[in-house]
């Protein structure tokens, strides 16, 4: 598949590296501007408070379970009804990388047997609900690529940390979803493999590098996913794609099993159709790891106990709240409609009684460089783990030192290693 043009703009113009490393060294810090109170432009501003309407949290999760133990629906169903809306619309989107649906049949099946024989208690908090999984987490039963060629038909012995608490509580890995490759990307037409659509509008990009797992849950080819973010890549295609993505604080969640990109900054995050279903499995998911030393060793509690149902709220549930939007985001780069769907949400703040302000940090700018310093460094070293691991390039180059670094270059392409890494390692 031939890469397409870009035409879903990104929330703010990022520049390449090597400008970003100017706008670093060439930064002057800005006098600071006086917070100022809000002014929210929208049609909403005129529009009366309303009560918000009562009612259960909506949790796909939760139907699933509820269905389930009532008998209502089978697992059997459930994933079939989910596994033929993949096949029809998987043509178009491209969102998986690799499908496990014979593992996912038979691992329903088994679940309706131990329902059907022990009850309630005999299934975990995620029983029937499918899973994917971005390839580049780790899972011992199918592919694990990255998005790279140069790993095309590896397969782990082993699940990453997340993958394996996803399916200790019961949860059905469907499959192992596209993304740019190793992570590095943010609108998943850097994969080697394919390009991912957005399933609203299939002439535009879902976002990266998580597009393939944010455009399955958006169009509900699974019901929740996992994802990684290094620099956006679960936040940015959960806004291209309309879901919840959810990026934890690092260390939350355990890195172990996850292709390293930039191990500062990585995180494990995940997507879902609601608030609830993401703080689901981010119970699940987090807590402390012995195979990875920067995860936090702090209590998990049950973050679905923190979500109030709508029917506690008052018509102003968020009274005397103060809310900043920061100055330097809304600024010369950001497209229009971005932020006029800023200034929507601010307004509707506003009726829900936040008092909402202008803030300025001037050093906002130097977020961008300094990232691009990181990542790049720490990408640059954690890549070259996989130099010449299909062919031995580098014990050959060794023997052959005298050939010149051009043979270099064509034996990592030769490879599969894409051609953006290639002079990174």
């Amino acid at each position: 598949t031939g890469v397409r043009r870009r035409t879903s703009p990104p929330a703010a113009a990022m520049p390449p590296p090597l400008q970003a490393h100017r706008m670093l060294l060439s930064h002057r810090r800005a006098s600071p501007i006086p917070r100022r109170r809000f002014t929210a432009v929208s049609s909403l501003s005129s529009a009366p408070a309303k009560t918000l309407a009562p009612g259960p949290p909506a949790s796909s999760i939760l139907s699933i379970r509820e269905s389930l133990l009532s008998g209502e629906r089978t697992a059997a169903d459930i994933t079939s009804e989910y596994l033929s809306r993949l096949r029809r619309t998987e043509p178009s989107l491209r969102s998986f990388i690799h499908v496990a649906a014979a593992a996912a049949e038979r691992e329903a099946e088994e679940l309706d047997r131990r329902i059907a024989s022990g009850g309630r208690d005999a299934v975990g908090p995620l029983a029937g609900v499918l899973v994917g999984v971005k390839d580049n987490l780790c899972t011992a039963s199918m592919p694990s690529t990255g998005g790279s060629r140069i790993l095309d038909g590896f397969q782990p012995a082993y699940d990453a940390t997340a993958v394996r608490r996803l399916r200790e509580a019961g949860a059905i890995v469907v499959g192992k979803t596209n993304l740019d490759e190793f992570g590095m990307g943010s609108t998943t037409e850097g994969s080697g493999f394919q390009v991912t659509t957005n399933p609203w509008d299939d002439s535009r990009v879902p976002g990266g590098s998580s597009g393939g797992s944010a455009s399955a849950v958006s169009a509900r080819q699974c019901v929740v996913s996992l994802g990684s973010d290094t620099g956006g890549s679960v936040r940015q295609p959960a806004s291209f794609c309309g879901v919840v993505g959810l990026k934890p604080t690092y260390g939350r969640v355990s890195r172990f099993g996850l292709m390293a990109y930039a191990s500062s900054l990585d995180v494990v995050g995940c997507f879902g159709s609601s608030v609830f279903d993401t703080a689901t499995i981010l119970s699940v998911i987090a807590g402390h790891d012995k195979m990875d030393s920067t995860s936090s060793s702090h209590d998990v509690p049950d973050y679905r106990s923190d979500l109030a149902s709508l029917s506690l709220l008052e018509s102003k549930p968020l009274n005397n709240v103060r809310i900043g939007i920061i100055q330097e985001t809304l600024g010369e780069g950001v497209d229009a409609g971005v932020i006029s769907s800023i200034r929507s949400a601010a307004s509707h703040l506003e009726q829900l009684g936040s008092v909402v302000e202008e803030v300025s940090m001037p050093s906002f700018s130097l977020g961008l460089p300094a990232y691009y310093i990181l990542a790049s460094s720490e990408a640059s070293s954690n890549l070259s783990r996989y130099d010449g691991i299909r062919w031995y390039l580098n014990l050959i180059l060794l023997q052959l030192f005298f050939l010149s670094i051009n043979i270099y270059v064509l034996g990592k392409a030769f490879s599969g290693m894409g051609s953006r890494f290639q002079l990174m390692t």
